[in-house]
């Protein structure tokens, strides 16, 4: 079972502005996003949507506007250059980990269920969670508990995983839970949802694909075209909300002798959206969502 799409009218609605236009949703899962866009498209218009899950492709919609192309994001320039488009309308991601993966417990993204450490959303690649886990340096795993786990203690998190896996591997998630079994009660759901969500970031580089998409939809937009981004954490929508502002993910843009500098994108709204109370009672994947749009300029 894939996951409801969240924001689905209004990230649609904010996408597509040209019924015979080409648009791009970058992240396919169960194609809520992908049926929807379709039903706003002329018999002229066009969707290519990517995925890079196997578990994906089972849910192509069979439609002639439509193509999946069973890639990384990251990809994105290339991949639509292989199909002769260089332009498009819009580009949509609904970034996260989507309810199937998290309920299909043997590929390990589930703090819920015991199950191999895994984590890879493409399961054709070879770094894993449980490569990380026992491989990676003190140092390395205490910086990705830090950086993508915004956990305060990273190294003492780490310190105890590398004291652990000496005496025997941590192959499974109950095997890593129990390395923190002393985590109190009340704290454990946020603690290991920050844990996974650190270890997973890392697996599938998921920051590094994030920028490389950024950066190549504001190339293969025409202006005028839109760039709707849906993130789940504040990571993700950091890196959103800044390469928006002004193309950049880090540091501060030149400006002229006004103080001004050269915009990339008109915002849409000011302010992120995000559901309303109805649609988070329906849907609790929608409490943390922000959807930001902005428009090429």
């Amino acid at each position: 079972m894939y996951h409801k799409p969240v924001l689905l009218k209004r990230s649609v609605d904010d996408l597509v502005t040209n019924p015979d236009g080409i648009y791009v949703d970058c992240t396919f899962g169960g194609g809520g996003h992908s049926r929807e866009i379709l039903s706003r498209l002329s018999e002229n218009g066009r969707l290519f949507a990517f995925d890079q899950d196997l578990d994906a492709l089972e849910n192509k919609i069979d439609d002639a506007r439509f193509t999946l192309i069973n890639q990384n994001f990251r990809f994105l320039e290339n991949s639509l250059l292989m199909y002769g488009i260089s332009g498009v309308d819009g580009v949509l991601a609904d970034l996260g980990v989507s309810s199937h993966q998290f309920d299909e417990a043997a590929r390990g993204f589930s703090t819920r269920s015991d199950a191999p450490l895994d984590m890879r959303m493409n399961v054709r690649q070879n770094l894993d969670a449980r490569r990380i886990i026992n491989e990676y340096e003190e140092e390395q795993l205490a910086d990705l508990f830090y950086h993508y786990g915004e956990l305060r203690e990273a190294r003492k998190l780490a310190r105890e995983i590398v004291s652990y896996r000496k005496e025997k591997p941590i192959n499974t998630t109950a095997e890593l839970k129990s390395v923190f079994a002393y985590i109190p009660a009340n704290r454990q759901n946020k603690f290991f949802a920050q844990v996974f969500q650190a270890i997973r970031i890392e697996v599938n580089e998921e920051l590094e694909a994030l920028k490389e998409m950024l950066v190549q939809a504001l190339k293969v937009l025409k202006p005028g075209g839109r760039l709707s981004v849906i993130s789940y954490h504040s990571l993700e929508d950091r890196l959103v909300k800044r390469f928006l502002k002004n193309g950049m993910f880090s540091g501060e843009p030149e400006r002229d002798v006004f103080g001004n500098y050269p915009k990339t994108f008109e915002l849409l709204q000011s302010k992120a959206v995000i559901p309303d109370e109805a649609e988070i009672s329906e849907n609790s994947r929608a409490r943390s969502a922000k959807l930001r749009t902005g428009i090429k300029m």
